[in-house]
């Protein structure tokens, strides 16, 4: 298992279990029963109607093995995703807060306890704030993508921008216990702040799966629509007469380089061609595959030809 890249459909469940006992937890988020035996990770997704591609990007990712490549089921993501926000709000915040009300000396009279347990509370609205925000603009949102349906008013970069891990606060309320409060006899605090800790290295995990799996597999859906919808607003008018948006967004420099690539040349080639540093060619060919989301040579040639700036003829075969 060690010499392996990353998890593989042939593996069985137990053997991953082993490798990383903190796949249990992902287990359970996916709602797959326990008890599977000897059976492969494909035997036991297939039973449990998980996507089996999804389970093994997640499970890759949080065990800091090789995640991509893999066709992200965004139905299957939000499932999990909404079963760790109630494992979170319902379960692992209210047994940390239990431990918290045991283990905290409340014979101080200084209200230093009750202020602890106001911040921590606090922060729990601010948790339960954030998951339902998600469960029900977020996902509601990805659902309608789903359907075909696009909000030209948002888009998922717009979440993903002030998205956080929300585990800071509770590393400061981990530390101020550690440093600061002094207390004897901490069984019962130890293992709350122990769970503290647990709890705050499974919110960055979940940050994770969001940031490097949720949110891409999103934005490509998005592109997908508006490429779609843009095809098909494009065969209904008339190309004579009507003007392109696409190609209206590109600048003349950014033309340039299309044509350019589209005639096959390299970004080195484009740069000398054009008298400008390799950095600025990506620079361009990075804004441009945001605006026209093609991220292939092949494609932009594509669409050089359709939006005619390059002739057939001057097109590289090997493209």
């Amino acid at each position: 298992m060690d010499k392996q890249s990353e998890y593989v459909p042939q593996n069985r469940m137990r053997e991953i279990i082993v490798d990383n006992t903190r796949l249990l937890m992902v287990i359970s988020r996916f709602g797959i029963a326990f008890g599977f035996g000897d059976s492969t990770i494909k035997e036991v997704c297939d039973s449990n109607n998980v996507d089996c591609d999804t389970f093994l990007a997640v499970s890759n990712l949080l065990s800091s093995r090789g995640y991509g490549g893999y066709n992200i089921s965004l139905h299957t993501l939000m499932g999990y995703l909404k079963h760790a926000h109630t494992s979170f709000i319902d379960f692992v915040l209210p047994s940390i807060r239990r431990k918290l009300i045991e283990g905290i000396n409340y014979s101080d009279t200084n209200d230093v306890a009750y202020l602890l347990m106001k911040f921590y509370d606090d922060y729990v609205v601010e948790v339960r704030r954030h998951m339902e925000y998600e469960n029900d603009t977020i996902f509601a949102y990805v659902e309608g993508l789903l359907k075909g349906n696009i909000d030209e008013e948002f888009s998922i970069s717009q979440f993903s921008v002030n998205h956080n891990h929300m585990a800071s606060k509770l590393n400061d309320l981990k530390d101020i216990f550690i440093y600061h409060y002094k207390q004897r006899h901490n069984d019962l605090l130890s293992s709350a702040l122990s769970d503290i800790i647990e709890c705050e290295r499974d919110l960055m995990a979940h940050f994770e799966v969001e940031s490097k799996l949720f949110v891409p597999a999103v934005e490509k859906l998005e592109c997908s629509l508006r490429s779609r919808l843009s095809v098909v607003a494009t065969e209904e008018r008339d190309d004579e007469e009507e003007t392109d948006a696409q190609l209206e967004s590109l600048s003349d420099r950014e033309k340039d380089i299309v044509r350019c690539v589209a005639c096959g040349m390299s970004n080195k080639e484009i740069a000398d061609k054009l008298c400008l540093s390799i950095h600025t060619i990506t620079t361009h060919r990075r804004n441009i595959s945001s605006k026209l989301c093609i991220h292939s040579a092949a494609g932009l040639t594509i669409f050089a030809i359709l939006h005619h700036l390059v002739e057939l003829k001057d097109v590289n075969p090997q493209q």
